[in-house]
C-alpha cells in the first residue's frame, strides 16, 4: 500500500465510507472514539489492532481510559493521510463491530 499524502478530495471520499470517524482539528489526520462495555473489551481491541498496524507497518496514536479508547491516524512520514490510515480505520472498524 502506498505512503502518498492524499488530496483533499480523496480524503473526503474515503472519509465518507467511515462510520464515526471524522477529519481531526489539524487536517492532517482522522479521529475516531471507540466505546466498549469495560476495560477488558478496550484491551482486548487494541491488542487485535496493534498485532494488524504491525503487520501493516503503520501504527496509531492512541488513548486508553477504562474503556474508551481514542484513535488518531495519519501518516507521520507523508505529512498527512494516506491509504494506509484509511485502511488501517477500516480494520479497526471491523474489529470494533466482530
Amino acid at each position: 500500500m502506498t505512503r502518498e499524502k492524499l488530496s483533499k478530495e480523496a480524503v473526503a471520499e474515503a472519509l465518507a465510507g467511515l462510520d464515526g470517524w471524522s477529519l481531526a482539528r489539524d487536517g492532517d489526520s482522522i479521529a475516531c472514539t471507540f466505546t466498549f462495555r469495560n476495560f477488558s473489551e478496550a484491551f482486548a481491541f487494541m491488542t487485535r489492532v496493534a498485532l494488524a498496524a504491525e503487520r501493516m507497518d503503520h501504527h496509531p496514536d492512541w488513548s486508553n481510559v477504562y474503556k474508551t479508547v481514542n484513535v488518531t491516524l495519519n501518516t507521520h512520514d507523508a505529512g498527512g493521510l494516506t491509504a494506509l490510515d484509511f485502511e488501517l480505520a477500516k480494520t479497526m472498524d471491523r474489529y470494533f463491530g466482530g
